[in-house]
């Protein structure tokens, strides 16, 4: 891989854990943050992406534009069940269970749906995955996950995991394949999320008003950090860096939002989650290379 490409996903990775501390600041927003924060995203981004059009830049195919709309929808879904999962949980759970789990199911999925026989490596990185899950879900007591909510972060961070893994391939295949600009890939998502999430302020824009006072700040950071640090990594992959790299270089940022979240928001980290987060990356970049 490239120094450039390298330092695309480095950076991606540090901007991404940002943007995921201000969504959790604005857990209690729920759907209508993801309905701001995306307004956000489109005009922010739109200078940029109408250049391009304006130049012809944009070769648009019945396929291109079928995954555009793909990618929207899984991007929707994941931005949903992200903000829930930082509604009932800590953000040092559901984030590196997010970001650890995609790779996981994707294994998984290979195994059980396409008959792939695992390496011993693989074998190794799933077993890795689960023990750092169970390391940050429960801090080293397992007894955890009996008590009221103790599978809440999980469970949410695993959906929204494999939401990732989705949208990982469908993208990589859009930018490399299709051609279509990162940036653009990302803005027209992003408007067809606007477009769905619409109803829901609809149906009261006082309420909506109401739940956003005090949050603009939060919408505007992650409106603008969230496309960078993804447009960052479609960026390298478009340059010719290897998913199979990518995506478990990604998970660096694992680590950084736990951090984060122990430093600014005070989340009880402590050191079992912080291992946890060690072993699933240890999992992670075992499953790459497999």
């Amino acid at each position: 891989m490239a120094f450039s490409s390298l330092m695309l996903i480095v950076c991606a990775s540090l901007i991404h854990a940002t943007w995921n501390l201000l969504a959790k600041r604005a857990a209690a927003v729920g759907p209508v943050f993801v309905f701001a924060y995306n307004l956000v995203a489109v005009v922010g981004y739109a200078p940029w992406v109408l250049y391009l059009l304006s130049k012809g830049a944009i070769g648009w195919t019945a396929s291109g534009v079928g995954f555009v709309l793909l990618s929207g929808l899984i991007h929707l879904c994941y931005s949903l069940c992200l903000q829930r999962g930082y509604q009932v949980a800590d953000m040092s759970i559901v984030y590196p269970v997010a970001r650890g789990t995609g790779p996981m199911l994707s294994t998984i999925g290979a195994l059980v749906i396409l008959g792939e026989v695992p390496s011993v490596r693989g074998l190794i990185g799933l077993v890795l995955v689960v023990v750092g899950i169970a390391l940050i879900a429960t801090r080293g007591d397992l007894t955890a996950f009996r008590r009221p909510g103790g599978w809440a972060g999980v469970r949410w961070g695993t959906t929204t995991g494999g939401l990732i893994a989705c949208y990982t391939v469908a993208d990589a295949y859009t930018v490399k394949t299709l051609g279509i600009t990162p940036v653009v890939l990302d803005w027209f998502a992003n408007i067809l999320r606007f477009v769905l999430l619409a109803p829901v302020v609809a149906v009261n824009p006082k309420r909506a008003r109401d739940a956003m006072r005090g949050h603009w700040g939060l919408a505007i950071g992650v409106g603008l950090l969230s496309p960078l640090s993804y447009i960052l990594v479609l960026a390298a992959l478009r340059s010719g860096a290897p998913l199979s790299l990518v995506a478990p270089m990604r998970e660096m940022s694992m680590m950084v939002g736990a951090l984060l979240a122990m430093l600014v928001l005070r989340e009880a980290v402590g050191g079992w989650r912080l291992v946890g987060c060690v072993v699933l990356i240890a999992g992670v970049v075992a499953l790459a290379g497999a």
